[in-house]
């Protein structure tokens, strides 16, 4: 730039986004694992998606089912960081208190309280100033997934880069696939090279949503809309590639 002349430039400044984990039962990597406690993993998985999309992780630590605390650690982390980002604590139990401490952190406050989609729908989206908080859901495979499709864009986007278009590949449906009533069904597959088809969209077995390994053995997801009742076995279908690269 000095040598075409120009002493300034304008640059984004990438943005730093505060991870928080939410519930007495996670405890951190590293740590004993007391029984009926689990390891923290959304913190670090969702840490690594705020890298490759641009953003600077901060991790803040697990904090208890705790209103005041709860509070006080977002209160931090808004002060700290150019977006919130938590995982767990936004479904309906008496525990869940997240929706409602994020409503109390200033203006305009809460923005949705629940999307139409499955997993993922007790997601949760705040604004307060001009700094997003997104609350998704403990279990992993939803917060990973309600990442990709939601905090991922905002993310580039604050970071000045091009929000890329996700790779598709098209694919025959191996068998069935069932939607949830009125709700946005995405459904993670794995794919299996075929002679005839070029394709086969495999929904992964371990398919509950709270399943790390449902991602860790997926290549993509299926979309099927909240008002179709299913996808039929061999009909042709969109793959939205989780993966780079695919060992197929």
């Amino acid at each position: 730039l000095a040598a075409l002349g120009y002493s300034k430039a304008k640059v984004f400044k990438v943005p730093v986004v505060a991870v928080l984990s939410t519930g007495a039962e996670v405890t951190e990597p590293g740590k004993p694992l007391p029984a009926g406690k689990i390891y923290d993993i959304n913190a670090y998985s969702i840490s690594t998606a705020i890298l490759e999309s641009g953003g600077k992780p901060l991790y803040l630590g697990v904090i208890p089912d705790d209103k005041a605390a709860l509070q006080a650690a977002l209160k931090h982390a808004l002060s700290s960081a150019d977006m919130v980002i938590t995982s767990g604590g936004v479904s309906v139990g008496p525990k869940d208190l997240t929706p409602q401490t994020v409503s109390s952190l200033g203006e305009p406050g809460l923005l949705v309280c629940g999307i139409a989609v499955k997993p993922g729908k007790p997601t949760t989206i705040a604004l307060v100033g001009e700094k997003p908080v997104f609350a998704l859901p403990g279990h992993p495979a939803s917060a990973l997934l309600i990442f990709h499709l939601l905090v991922r864009p905002v993310i580039q986007r604050m970071a000045g880069r091009t929000a890329l278009e996700d790779k598709t590949v098209k694919a025959a449906a191996s068998t069935r696939m069932f939607s949830a009533k009125g709700r946005r069904t995405f459904v993670m597959v794995k794919l299996k090279p075929d002679a005839l088809r070029g394709f086969v969209a495999v929904p992964v077995e371990t398919g509950a949503s709270g399943a790390i390994t449902t991602l860790a053995k997926a290549d993509g997801f299926v979309e099927i809309p909240e008002n179709q009742q299913f996808i039929d076995s061999g009909e042709e279908v969109t793959v939205t590639l989780l993966k780079s690269k695919l060992s197929l």
